[in-house]
């Protein structure tokens, strides 16, 4: 398996997660001044304080910090875990900076320390994100879906995953996948 770092946060990313983290904290702050002394309502409104915490440890737990690629999958690695996925019958794999331009997000992460989730959008159709930097985007088509992620160094993830898997069309300009 060959590791690939992710690629850094553009400003948009820093922005958002720094912004996030403080509403986040400001959030349970003020709800936990506004806790009763007693009663349901303080059950109540202690667990209305947790969860701003847990939405930021959330996004925490599901930050992309890495790749590995090997022959028959893709793993993406998570703060305390990774996601695998099957490369199995990787038709095309091709660095392309603006495969996210104009995606609407149907699940997932936004841009709290990382972009995850499932979008979709004219160019790609319905995808599954693992992003960082969506500058750095490598599409990977493959027969049911596509996953899209963004190693710090896109050309160099393109020509392993062409190595890996020569069957696979390769797209190392800013074209369509």
């Amino acid at each position: 398996m060959q590791r690939f770092l992710t690629a850094p946060w553009p400003a948009s990313i820093t922005f958002m997660s720094t912004l996030g983290i403080v509403l986040l904290l400001g959030v349970s702050y003020a709800a936990t001044k506004a806790i009763p002394p007693s009663g349901f309502a303080h059950t109540f409104g202690t667990g209305v304080a947790c969860v701003p915490p847990a939405i930021l440890i959330g996004a925490l737990l599901f930050a992309v910090r890495g790749y590995e690629l090997g022959p028959s999958r893709l793993r993406i690695q998570r703060l305390l875990w990774h996601t695998e996925v099957s490369l199995e019958g990787l038709r095309e794999v091709g660095y392309v900076p603006d495969a996210m331009k104009c995606s609407g997000r149907i699940f997932g992460n936004g841009g709290l320390f990382s972009i995850t989730g499932v979008y979709q959008n004219k160019r790609l159709g319905r995808y599954r994100a693992f992003v960082t930097n969506p500058q750095c985007c490598v599409v990977l088509a493959l027969p049911r879906r596509v996953i899209v992620v963004s190693p710090e160094n896109p050309l160099a993830f393109v020509q392993s995953a062409s190595r890996l898997h020569p069957n696979a069309k390769v797209e190392e300009s800013k074209g369509d996948v």
